[in-house]
């Protein structure tokens, strides 16, 4: 059964990023409950038009455009992030921090009630395993990359303007894949058709990753629960994971996605250590060269495709009321059908 959430109706949600995969569900989502919804957006989506949604283009490092586009909303999801593993820090402090920031200010000075923010579980992956942990695991302390420690900061922005006039809170929903997505589903498919593709550690490292629909309906919830004065005093000024409640292999997924596309499973690994140093080599040389493309491997990737990460979803259920409705299988399923229509 799938998610029943929304916020209230004839809402209008303005959708920071509404253009990407993440923010383009959520806009589908809102429409499907009946909300106006507004896109803020760098790319022009005519797609988006289509739907009936109203277009802005900006970006979100320029206040005054975040504030004219957030003007007249009663809500904003700022989904907006640079999310790529290049290694220059710069544009990622300026979208995903000062964007932030501006969207925050925005909010205050438009007088809009409430902000969902699409954060991720990165905030806290310190390069150590986690198994099961829930919202009382810190940040982490040291990042091996830009995005992390960005929206590391973003999130605690966020969670730190909580107050009677603006209720937030931060959703960190993990490794979101699904129709559409280039940042996981889709450099696994390209990675293969490359020939380009490797597990690391034979892919053993136990992960619970998040279908895109179940993304969007977590969003929906949070802005309900925003809503009220129960809720803002549930979630208001906090952060909450979201997946799908089904931790598998890493190969697992990589194979179900491979799968999905119509292309072998991926048996070649290569040990941790080997994955790592060449992380470590395509960055040195990514920065000496200040090529602005992604690496092949990074020490982040490298970590993440070796040690496992999954995470306690009570928060969320009780909370939200979350319940996930896309299991693994389902979502392999989902993705092939919608690769074949395309």
């Amino acid at each position: 059964m799938a998610n029943d959430g929304g916020a209230r109706m004839r809402d209008r949600i303005l959708v920071t990023g509404g253009g990407g995969v993440v923010g383009g569900a959520i806009v589908r989502a809102l429409l499907a409950q009946g909300h106006t919804v507004r896109s803020f957006s760098r790319g022009d989506h005519r797609w988006l038009r289509e739907l009936g949604v109203e277009t802005v283009r900006g970006d979100v490092a320029d206040l005054a455009a975040v504030e004219s586009a957030a003007a007249g909303c009663d809500a904003v999801v700022h989904a907006a992030a640079k999310a790529d593993i290049t290694v220059d820090p710069a544009p990622f402090i300026t979208t995903n921090v000062v964007g932030t920031a501006n969207v925050i200010a925005a909010c205050r000075r438009r007088d809009v009630g409430r902000l969902v923010f699409t954060s991720t579980p990165s905030v806290v992956h310190d390069g150590r395993p986690i198994e099961g942990a829930d919202e009382s695991l810190p940040y982490a302390t040291r990042f091996e990359a830009a995005y992390p420690a960005t929206k590391a900061r973003a999130e605690q922005l966020v969670l730190a303007a909580n107050d009677d006039d603006l209720a937030t809170v931060a959703l960190r929903p993990h490794l979101v894949w699904g129709p559409g997505d280039e940042q996981l589903t889709g450099r696994i498919i390209a990675r293969a058709r490359a020939g380009r593709l490797r597990l690391v550690d034979h892919g053993h490292a136990v992960v619970d990753a998040t279908y895109i629909d179940d993304a969007a309906a977590a969003h929906l919830l949070a802005l309900t629960a925003l809503a009220s004065a129960a809720g803002r005093r549930a979630v208001g000024g906090g952060a909450l994971f979201i997946a799908s409640g089904h931790p598998l292999p890493i190969a697992t997924l990589i194979n179900g996605v491979l799968g999905a596309a119509g292309l072998p499973a991926e048996r070649r690994s290569v040990p941790f250590p080997v994955a790592h140093a060449a992380g470590v080599l395509c960055e040195a040389l990514w920065r000496a060269t200040r090529r602005r493309t992604e690496p092949p491997m990074t020490r982040v990737l490298a970590r993440q495709l070796a040690t496992s990460h999954w995470f306690d979803l009570t928060a969320a259920r009780r909370d939200l009321g979350y319940r996930p409705s896309v299991a693994p299988d389902d979502g392999f399923e989902r993705l092939a059908a919608a690769l074949r229509g395309r």
